[in-house]
């Protein structure tokens, strides 16, 4: 090993040996310094300010902790939680959050906890292409906020998130039938889509599924089918593309003019 070597590893462990000492030195300070709750609560504050996330929820962690049962507590609960979501800490957004409504269920800080552990899985939903529990869980989660405080501020904002959530819920359905529909295997992929317009049909993905429906069952022969699903789709979208497709192919299989008459004594 050569001598430069050897000083660049010393140099670091020196580096990782302050960096621990530091550490150790911020934990013994929390952990052996009794401040008054006021002035504690306050420096966490100050580090929200400053964006220091993570020294202030080691501070608010410490209101907790030195002053147990007071409303300083309570306070410093809900804050910790703020901290953890502004920092991307979702689960501990959300697990903090359980814990003060565990403690305080009807407290003033209740319903801003529900919006939280929403909010914290809204921020976790990926797209369609991989696992959709972040998606179910922000959909229960804003349910639970609109049902419970249906007057608020909060509500308000779920509402569009909800609508937001259904979207992807149905983009999920449809990615899942799409992939079905690819491989010929139309009864799984008409059972998806059947889901969109069942349970997601005041999404932007229902004219596009009614369309699909249409296509799996032209290819099943199920025609009288087919004309039902484009119906249903002249009825509630006569302007949409996917309605001008489906009646295509309608016409290339010689049944347009029949979809088009269901269609009419729809109306």
């Amino acid at each position: 090993m050569t001598f430069k070597l050897k000083t660049s590893l010393t140099i670091a462990s020196a580096v990782l040996l302050l960096a621990a000492c530091n550490s150790n030195r911020r934990a013994r300070d929390l952990a052996y310094v009794e401040r008054p709750v006021e002035a504690l609560y306050n420096a966490a504050a100050e580090e929200i300010d400053q964006r220091d996330y993570v020294s202030a929820i080691e501070l608010f962690n410490e209101v907790e902790r030195q002053h147990p049962y007071s409303e300083w507590a309570r306070r410093a609960t809900m804050m910790s939680a703020y901290a953890s979501f502004r920092s991307r800490r979702y689960d501990d957004a959300i697990s903090t959050s359980q814990r003060y409504l565990s403690l305080n269920p009807a407290g003033q800080g209740a319903a801003y906890a529900y919006y939280l552990i929403a909010l914290s899985y809204f921020q976790q939903i990926v797209d369609v292409g991989r696992d959709q529990k972040s998606t179910e869980n922000a959909l229960a989660a804003l349910q639970d906020v609109t049902r419970r405080y249906p007057d608020t501020d909060y509500a308000r904002d779920a509402e569009i998130k909800i609508d937001m959530v259904r979207d992807q819920l149905a983009g999920k359905e449809m990615a899942i039938g799409r992939w079905y529909l690819r491989r010929n295997q139309h009864l799984a992929a008409v059972n998806r889509f059947k889901t969109v317009i069942d349970e997601y049909d005041t999404t932007s993905h229902t004219p596009e599924a009614l369309y699909r429906m249409v296509e799996c069952y032209l290819s099943l022969g199920l025609f009288d089918q087919a004309i039902a699903s484009a119906s249903v789709l002249g009825y509630n979208y006569p302007e949409n593309e996917w309605y001008k497709d489906a009646y295509r192919l309608l016409d290339r299989q010689g049944i347009g003019e029949q979809a088009r008459t269901s269609t009419a004594s729809v109306e």
